[in-house]
């Protein structure tokens, strides 16, 4: 898949998305796991950030098992 420019908005908007993993924002944009929570941070308010940590934080839907 090509990988296209991507706006910010829409990156924290996959992010948020709990059918969206890291590995499919990565197909999509070439963005790592590190550098998504990068953005994640920079841009949303402190609590906001800590909530959405909360959320992802070993959530299966976001981490796509190896097969």
């Amino acid at each position: 898949m090509l990988k296209r420019k991507i706006e910010t908005s829409e990156v924290i908007a996959l992010a948020w998305c709990d059918k969206t993993s890291f590995d499919d924002i990565k197909m999509l944009t070439g963005l790592t796991e590190s550098l998504i929570i990068k953005i994640m941070r920079n841009n949303l308010k402190k609590s906001s950030f800590r909530l959405w940590r909360k959320r992802v934080s070993g959530r299966i839907a976001k981490h796509k098992k190896l097969k």
